[in-house]
């Protein structure tokens, strides 16, 4: 892993779960419980993590813009999830009541040679692929 996305992994799991208003809301443990056992799933660990919407995707390069090709997953109420994706167009895949269950089926939908996350922006990442798919 590297120190890029050591630190980014870092930095939310150490603000999720704080209160983002006066009463907080409902989502902030559940939340919290994805991002604990996403990053305990070493595959996930080595992408670059990123939030936004109560969701958790996952890039295969540390820059904007990240890469779209990794299913994500988001928070419902009542301690459920949802996985999505790889893009915003696609298709649920499934909802579920663990936080275990959504984390395998991202696992499960990986791309091929996912991982370590590339240090570059997506645009970067490609190029480098294409140039190492033609050796």
């Amino acid at each position: 892993m590297t120190d890029i996305v050591e630190a980014a992994w870092h930095k939310i799991l150490a603000t999720t779960g704080e209160p983002s208003g006066p009463e907080g809301s409902p989502l902030l443990e559940p939340f919290a419980e994805l991002v604990r056992v996403a990053h305990a799933e070493p595959l996930l660990r080595q992408l670059y993590p990123w939030t936004g919407m109560w969701e958790l995707h996952f890039s295969r390069c540390t820059e904007i813009r990240h890469t779209w090709d990794i299913p994500y997953i988001g928070t419902l109420g009542g301690g459920r999830y949802y996985v999505e994706g790889p893009g915003r167009s696609s298709p649920r895949i499934a909802e579920t009541v663990s936080a275990q269950v959504a984390v395998a089926m991202v696992v499960d939908r990986l791309p091929p040679l996912c991982g370590p996350a590339f240090i570059g922006s997506a645009e970067e990442l490609a190029a480098y692929e294409k140039a190492r798919d033609r050796r």
